[in-house]
């Protein structure tokens, strides 16, 4: 043991290789099957080359600048091969590099290794830490491209260069790092997924829509490098030819869809076709609106009005047979107007207003009244008589007519109620009559009427129900014209009397509506003393309610009590008990109104609601005509009343099954999907 304490480091490994029986085996089966400890505690560098040698069978040789005290600590038995990897990594620690040339290997310091002949091709590298040289050609990417990105991955002695005539890349550096150079390099050089496509357009033109394109790709990309993207117009089919990079084709689409509208490049003139709106009055409107901006200059038609356009520049005009607007106006103009007109061409609600007119009328007339005449036959003047003026026709009025010697009409005569005459005429002795009438009637009249109007949301609905009476207004008569020449007349003017309602209802937010209500109800009324003509009644209602939707409202009404009473007689006579009577006439009068107006709006949002209450009010009157059990009902022997067929019948549909609207069915098809 003293002695191998002597020996240098290298002679001990090569010792401990003797001991080992190594020495006595062929050379080949040394250098295959040998087995290493490197220990070296600052040993010179060229120990260590010797050692290697000896252990792999390599020849070295060594520059003269290659000196370095090398420090090596292992615990795990290692193969030859695996201490020649060893010693290269010692090598480059120490700034130094193993370039193989033929069956020598020179190890020179690292900065001048590129000068020598090295493998080309990283699969003729003994290690991992050997010099080589390789060349990479690329197939989709610049070489020039790459030398700025990979030229920090390579160190100071190793070598980066581009031939871009052949566009290949050629790296001098240890095997280990040509390979990490090749497996980044292949992730770069990848195909950019170029393809052509096609894109038609619809109102654009393809020749402008590639100049638009091709000066903004001509524009310098951030990196520098050339635009890779291609346009070409085809202006057979109108259409654009995209080649390049997806992404880039993807951008350029957008571009080219935003860009192909008919308000760009579709020209001046569109045709609106609408579907609820009335193309009159919305044209109207739209032109008036719309020429007053240009006009002026201000608003949505600014920029027309200052590159100088007229207030021609703005034509919309109404296609009543297809209900549809040709408008003509600038692209800026046209885009506010196709907005207006999308907010305007909607369809609107239905709101069905039902009426009820509730009249109930008491009158009660009570009349109790005597009149009497005494005449002395003597003299022929009377010697007693009365008459009151509330009393109608009494012994006065037709004592008078009698001796008129006209012809008397006892319709004219006669009062209402019971009148009851007694007298005696005598020439020579005492004439009297006398003449009592009575009368106690009532009279109700009960009045309910429930009219009904559906109307659109915010347009004006009326409904008349009733009868014209003819009034008169005017007469000419010959009366005392000699000539004649005239004939006579009467002029009349009819006049409607019944219940009218007109009604515009607003629906706002929510369920509630805005209600502007006109609502008369007219009628006949009895003649009354002193009227030359008819006498009618008329209750009108003009208000402005706010109401829910199905609520009911009351819109006014009249509550009226009148009482009329009339007490004539004799003075101190009339006051006599039961003789009194005959001195006196007494009447009454009471009439008792009840007038009430009640209203409620329903709300029909679409189709199905709107039959839903047709089928209720037409069912009602199936029922009128043809009672509950739908069966006819016999009015006369062989007659029977005329009967409806069901609702789903007449109207070809089920409630509850109802099509869906045109503008509707593609959104519910959408979420049924």
């Amino acid at each position: 043991m003293n002695l191998m304490s002597r020996l240098p480091q290298g002679a001990r490994l090569i010792v401990l290789l003797c001991l080992g029986g190594l020495l006595a085996a062929p050379a080949a089966w040394a250098q295959q099957d040998a087995v290493i400890t490197p220990n070296f505690r600052d040993a010179d560098i060229r120990e260590i080359v010797e050692a290697v040698g000896e252990v792999t069978g390599r020849s070295f040789i060594l520059d003269p600048r290659v000196n370095a005290k090398v420090t090596v600590l292992s615990s795990t038995p290692m193969s030859a091969e695996a201490f020649y990897e060893t010693f290269l990594s010692i090598l480059q620690v120490h700034g130094y590099v193993a370039v193989t040339s033929g069956s020598l290997i020179k190890i020179v310091p690292d900065a001048t290794a590129r000068q020598y002949a090295g493998p080309i091709g990283g699969g003729q590298a003994a290690g991992g830490d050997d010099i080589v040289t390789q060349v990479i050609p690329l197939q989709n990417v610049g070489a020039a491209q790459l030398v700025p990105i990979l030229r920090p991955l390579i160190p100071q002695y190793g070598h980066l260069a581009a031939h871009p005539g052949s566009n290949m890349l050629i790296i001098s550096d240890r095997a280990a790092n040509v390979t990490r150079m090749i497996t980044i390099i292949r992730r770069i050089d990848q195909s950019s997924d170029e393809d052509v496509e096609v894109v038609r357009l619809e109102h654009a033109s393809a020749a402008e829509i590639v100049r638009i394109m091709t000066a903004l790709a001509a524009q310098p990309r951030a990196d520098g490098a050339a635009s890779s993207t291609s346009l070409v117009a085809d202006p057979r089919t109108n259409s654009v030819l995209i080649g390049g990079d997806k992404s880039e084709r993807l951008r350029l689409r957008a571009l080219i869809a935003h860009l192909d509208t008919p308000l760009e490049d579709g020209g001046d003139t569109q045709v609106r076709y609408l579907r609820y709106a009335d193309s009159e009055e919305l044209a109207t409107k739209l032109q008036q609106h719309f020429s007053a901006q240009v006009q002026q200059g201000t608003g949505a038609a600014a920029g027309a009005a200052t590159t100088g356009q007229s207030q021609n520049s703005v034509s919309v005009w109404a296609d009543t047979q297809t209900n549809a607007l040709v408008i003509t106006a600038p692209p800026k103009l046209m885009r506010s107007i196709m907005l207006i007109i999308d907010k305007l061409d909607i369809r609107r609600e239905q709101v069905l207003v039902e009426a009820i007119i509730v009249e109930v009328i008491a009158d009660k007339v009570a009349e109790l009244g005597v009149t009497w005449a005494v005449e002395a036959a003597s003299s022929n003047t009377p010697i007693g008589v009365t008459n009151f003026p509330d009393f109608g026709p009494g012994v006065v009025q037709i004592g008078g007519a009698v001796g008129s010697g006209g012809q008397v009409d006892p319709t004219g005569l006669i009062g209402e109620g019971i009148t009851l005459g007694i007298g005696r005429i005598s020439d020579t002795g005492v004439s009297f009559a006398a003449i009592a009438r009575a009368l106690q009637g009532d009279a109700n009249t009960n009045i309910i009427s429930t009219p009904s109007i559906v109307t659109t949301d915010n347009e004006e609905a009326t409904l008349n129900v009733g009868q014209e009476v003819p009034f008169v207004t005017g007469s000419y008569s010959n009366t005392g014209n000699a000539g004649g020449a005239v004939n006579p007349f009467q002029t009349i003017q009819r006049e409607q009397l019944g219940v009218k309602l007109a009604i515009t209802p607003q629906i706002n937010e929510g369920d509630s509506m805005l209600l502007q209500i006109s609502q008369e109800i007219s009628s006949i009324a009895q003649s009354a003393e002193g009227a030359v003509d008819l006498i009618t009644n008329q209750r009108t209602i003009d208000t402005t309610v706010i109401v829910d939707d199905g609520e009911i409202l009351v819109l006014g009404g009249l509550i009226e009590d009148v009482l009329r009473e009339s007490d004539q007689r004799v003075p101190v006579l009339g006051s006599i008990p039961i003789l009194g009577a005959l001195f006196r006439s007494r009447s009454t009068d009471k009439v008792k109104t009840n007038l009430l107006v009640f209203i409620r709006p329903k709300i029909l949002r679409d189709a199905e609601q709107a039959a839903i209450e047709t089928n209720a009010k037409y069912n009602y009157i199936r029922e009128v005509l043809a009672g509950k059990d739908g069966e006819s009902i016999q009015l006369m022997r062989g007659e029977d009343r005329f009967a409806l067929p069901p609702f789903e019948e007449a109207s070809g549909v089920k409630v509850g099954e109802m099509p869906v609207a045109e503008e509707n069915k593609d959104d519910d098809d959408s979420q049924d999907e």
